[in-house]
């Protein structure tokens, strides 16, 4: 019988929220935020549905111990106690990683998992005289192993590599934008597929690609060739693919332009490459534009959303650049709202217009502001001004 456990999922700084959401949306148990992961419940179905669905997420995690450890030797104890042989066999492989946040434990992370290695091999080699390898690559389980202060929780890392590797990237420029903090910003963007959308400056089109699956409710991991939970003891290949078709069933068709720009001819080639990969070149049209050129050419709400230099690896004149930004907003795209990633926070007092929202965020280490812009029809002023006119004719 197929029963539900207590799985984690672990995300960027600042997406806690949309990856409840996604979750609770998915048909989880139990959710709960935490602090760049979010922890629910669900069966080995959803587990492998989370894994091929989740757009927000970096790896699905399964505890399978918590205890309180106090210094090395429970650490190895309480390592060694676990019955591995459920999870590995004596002739299999696998990795460990570990994160530690404790004032019991000074060591650093690696010797945190040096030392739960050994309590792992040790346990074979007690029981069967021989012992697993360990293979960094291409392990059959990878094993995580998180301290928090006194607590320590040993996790089945479901996932395998990093869940925005999605495997439809072949080609990118000099600073592309992580999938997963893509796919967050335009869920936190509110678009749905219900209106035109245009990525400015799109590089090498991961932000137009999440938002091409997201407006047609494609998994995000479809494209993917491996998870880490086929390798395991109890994988189950029918409810895998019985789950992914499920899924397949799910998609719809949007019928809203989603186009892309960028002043570098490299970068259009590589955005194709890269949408044919993804298998989306018939929702995406991609330009070789100068945004700063441009303007708004498509009918009804439009959603601008961009990750522009921020001046730490691309030279560019960031008050200049910023205010160009603002200007071609202001004047070319009106009917719009429009969102921008940055870490240059005295680079956005140059775009010249009102925030209607900030949202804290992390690239890589470099902390964010993801910010909107509504850009009215005509000024503010003038939409204020004809509302009141049309509800002073319908009061006479």
């Amino acid at each position: 019988m197929n029963t539900d456990f207590k799985m984690v999922a672990t995300t960027i700084f600042g997406l806690e929220t949309v990856l409840a959401d996604e979750l609770r949306n998915l048909g989880a148990q139990d959710v709960e935020q935490g602090i760049r992961s979010v922890s629910f419940k669900g069966d080995t179905g959803f587990m492998y549905k989370a894994n091929i669905a989740l757009r927000t997420a970096i790896r699905i995690l399964k505890p399978i111990k918590v205890t309180k450890i106090y210094d090395e030797e429970d650490l190895y104890d309480a390592i060694k106690k676990i019955k591995w042989d459920t999870y590995l066999n004596v002739d299999g492989s696998f990795s460990i990683g570990a994160v530690v946040n404790s004032p019991n434990f000074t060591n650093n992370s690696h010797y945190i998992a040096l030392k739960s290695k050994d309590a792992i091999a040790d346990y074979f080699r007690d029981k069967y005289q021989k012992r697993p390898d360990v293979d960094l690559d291409y392990p059959d389980l990878k094993i995580h192993v998180h301290i928090q202060k006194d607590l320590l929780t040993v996790s089945l890392d479901s996932s395998g590599d990093s869940l925005h590797k999605r495997g439809y990237r072949t080609a990118t420029n000099i600073a592309p934008i992580n999938e997963v903090l893509a796919a967050g910003m335009v869920l936190l963007s509110g678009y749905t597929g219900d209106e035109n959308f245009i990525d400015p400056m799109c590089g090498s089109g991961t932000i137009l690609i999440e938002a091409a699956m997201i407006a047609n409710n494609i998994p995000a991991n479809i494209n993917r060739k491996h998870f880490a939970f086929e390798n395991w003891k109890e994988y189950d290949e029918d409810l895998y693919f019985t789950i992914q078709d499920s899924l397949l069933k799910k998609i719809r068709s949007s019928h809203f332009k989603i186009m892309g720009f960028d002043k570098a001819p490299s970068a259009i080639v590589k955005a194709k490459q890269n949408i044919i990969s993804a298998n989306l070149e018939e929702f995406i049209g991609v330009h070789h534009v100068n945004f700063f050129n441009s303007k708004k050419e498509v009918f009804g709400n439009t959603t601008i959303l961009f990750n522009p230099p921020y001046g730490e690896r691309l030279n560019v004149e960031l008050a200049e650049f910023y205010k160009k930004i603002g200007d071609t907003l202001k004047h070319n795209y009106p009917g719009s709202t429009a969102w921008l990633i940055t870490s240059n926070v005295d680079a956005l007092k140059h775009v010249g217009l009102k925030t209607s929202r900030r949202i804290p965020l992390k690239n890589g280490d470099l902390d964010c502001k993801f910010v909107r812009y509504d850009l009215y029809e005509g000024s503010k002023k003038a939409s204020k001004n004809n509302l009141d006119a049309l509800k002073n004719i319908n009061e006479d």
